[in-house]
């Protein structure tokens, strides 16, 4: 079944003037504890679509009540859909390996980008010395079979340094997460390493501190960026009580100021994330919350369809088929403005008419197929209401 959230309605608990984004009410989407004979909950958790054009969610779990030191799975969920209800439950996406040479503790925070046909997984795999945490790294081709790297730890750090969140910053790769201003204790902060390979981490600095002081927990977790245009959007929490997400705006995504706060949700671990129409949604979980739930995220910073990191799925692909006699269509989706797809970027503007040629870079343009003479082109069309690769057939370069 599917279900459609409700219009927007706001669930800040403080509504400032200076607010620039907000949600609406918030739709279960996932219950852990479907088939079994206690409850389950799902903690920090991620969303990514990829594989065979599916949605795939991975989570802390674990029965209640909540044991932190003792979630050693990850929590693993699929749907054709964003908005479908309910998820499916899949088996757990990974078990802890408390042996050497991994030596976890526990599974925490799993965030799953897509690179070059592999999935990254990082996660923090704990430690006994909580000045000298683990984040993890686990790879996938198929979104189902995890394998763990054979150069973690990724990143040691403290106190209980966690929730990592990968972002690309111009020719670089950004993963936040939060720490402490020492090893051993201090302001609650997040903190960011560097990196060109995904693999190899350095030039650690911190983003943003918090005043409060202490060692576990803090209000810095969960870090999660948005990127919209020149301005970077910094979620964290739990603030203002175990539900409690805020934000803040920056020009610079290595530097925000407390001082800049400009939205509040009652929401635990909230991850941002878009539909297929390029709808936004906020999400939240936590412990005795009964699983996943999204509501619409509504943006007020006055910018439409702003450059982002968060994509948009391709929720409904047509099969290949073909266009005309020397034409065939390779791929198609609605149109939604601007499209970013892995290793490549396609532009198309709203005003095209018919399949005409728009700009694209890395993608092929003119090719020959082994052993014959006819060369092909590919190019971009777009008929008013889809946007589709094509290929077509030239007879000869010219």
């Amino acid at each position: 079944m599917l279900v459609r959230l409700g219009a927007a309605v706001v669930c800040a608990s403080e509504v400032e003037k200076n607010t620039l984004v907000e949600c609406g009410e918030f739709v279960k989407i996932y219950d852990p504890s479907v088939g079994e004979d206690d409850k389950w909950y799902i903690n920090d958790h991620c969303f990514i679509y990829g594989h065979e054009h599916t949605w795939h969610l991975f989570g802390i779990t674990r029965q209640e009540p909540a044991m932190p030191l003792e979630e050693i799975n990850f929590a693993h969920a699929t749907a054709k859909t964003l908005l479908q209800q309910p998820w499916s439950k899949q088996p757990f996406a990974l078990t802890v390996a408390k042996e050497p040479p991994c030596n976890e503790v526990h599974l925490w925070a799993p965030h799953v980008i897509g690179h070059r046909g592999i999935y990254y997984m990082y996660y923090c795999a704990g430690d006994r010395d909580h000045t000298m945490y683990k984040i993890h790294l686990a790879t996938s081709r198929d979104l189902k079979t995890w394998t763990r790297h054979p150069k973690n730890p990724m990143i040691v750090d403290g106190f209980d340094a966690r929730d990592p969140f990968i972002l690309r910053v111009k020719n670089k790769w950004v993963m936040y997460y939060t720490a402490n201003s020492s090893p051993n204790g201090g302001n609650h902060v997040v903190a960011c390493v560097m990196s060109n390979d995904l693999i190899t981490w350095d030039n650690r600095g911190v983003v943003f501190t918090d005043p409060k002081m202490g060692t576990y927990g803090g209000p810095t977790e969960s870090p999660f960026v948005v990127r919209r245009g020149e301005r970077f959007y910094l979620f964290i929490g739990p603030r203002h009580g175990y539900d409690g997400t805020d934000v803040f705006v920056s020009d610079d995504p290595f530097h925000w100021k407390i001082d800049n706060k400009v939205g509040h949700f009652k929401a635990h671990a909230a991850e941002v994330v878009r539909d297929g129409n390029g709808k936004w949604y906020i999400s939240r979980c936590g412990w005795e919350r009964g699983g996943v739930y999204l509501a619409p995220l509504i943006w007020k910073d006055g910018q439409r369809e702003p450059k982002t990191n968060i994509d948009v799925p391709a929720e409904s692909v047509e099969e290949s088929g073909t266009i005309g006699a020397d034409t065939v269509k390779l791929w198609s989706a609605p149109y939604r403005g601007w499209h970013y797809y892995p290793d490549r970027v396609i532009l198309a503007k709203p005003d095209i008419k018919g399949f005409e040629r728009v700009h694209t870079t890395d993608v092929p343009t003119v090719f020959q197929l082994p052993g014959d003479k006819t060369w092909y082109m590919t190019f971009i069309g777009f008929d008013g209401k889809r946007i589709s690769i094509v290929c077509g057939r030239m007879g000869r370069q010219s």
